[in-house]
């Protein structure tokens, strides 16, 4: 009988990229990260941390680095508007919590990014926009967000250049901000109370509240019957304090409250 022979296999290392699927992290970690660190860090609004986290779940904490979603259904799962999810979606992007690897007729495929990745990233695109998230001490319900230019940017900034009510891509020359209630009928300068549009809709809405010129943009069918809903749902969001700016640096104290 001949002695056994011995097989010698050679073990081969497989060098992880972004097709590769990836470790599963710690849950209880990451989610502590996110809530702890990643949301007051770039000051992540109630609709980005509902579309971050639904993205998480399903890429990052199943294993996998990419995942390819068309905005439709993001929104139906996280039960909010396509509009409002395309935002969120941009502004995810741009703080490089989100990747967009490829954009098709078959949706955004994207690397999901973990709190812990996102630390240098993300606080140097912050830092490249000029923007920081709230600081201690800071008094934004009492803030004065129309007479502050570094407040005024982040109004502008949380709109993702896109105006509140028509949706229209805004340019330097086209973006003004506007009260959502006219000041002449007592409305603030606070947060609640601008968002960034263009200058033919605030030169249109006048005297207006935002409620009863976005009815009429849907009679002059420059919005969609989804649009106006949508855009309604926004302003309830808004005047609830839903939709706070990511604030930059103070300037002299300028609209600061302390």
């Amino acid at each position: 009988m001949k002695p056994a022979t011995k097989i010698h296999t050679k073990t081969t290392t497989i060098a992880s990229d972004a097709t590769a699927p990836s470790r599963k992290p710690d849950a209880e970690r990451t989610w502590k990260q996110f809530e702890d660190q990643l949301i007051p860090r770039l000051g992540l609004s109630a609709i980005d941390r509902s579309v971050y986290s639904h993205l998480l779940r399903h890429s990052r904490l199943e294993g996998k680095r990419r995942l390819r979603f068309s905005m439709h259904k993001l929104a139906r799962r996280v039960r909010l508007s396509r509009l409002s999810v395309r935002d969120a979606v941009r502004r995810l992007i741009a703080y490089d919590v989100l990747r967009l690897v490829e954009r098709s007729n078959r949706g955004h495929l994207v690397e999901v990014r973990l709190p812990e990745e996102v630390g240098a990233a993300g606080a140097a695109r912050l830092e490249s926009l000029g923007r920081r998230p709230i600081r201690a001490g800071f008094r934004i319900e009492r803030a004065d967000f129309y007479n502050s230019d570094a407040l005024r940017r982040a109004i502008h900034v949380r709109e993702a250049g896109l105006c509140f009510y028509c949706r229209k891509r805004l340019t330097a020359f086209t973006k003004c901000l506007d009260h959502v209630i006219p000041q002449v009928r007592c409305g603030r300068n606070s947060y609640r109370n601008l968002v960034s549009c263009c200058s033919e809709c605030n030169s249109q809405k006048n005297q207006q509240t935002a409620r009863e010129f976005l009815r009429g943009l849907y009679r002059e069918q420059r919005i969609t019957g989804p649009e106006l809903k949508e855009r309604l749902r926004a302003l309830q969001a808004l005047a609830a304090g839903e939709l706070q700016p990511a604030l930059a640096p103070p300037e002299h104290g300028a609209g600061w409250c302390e």
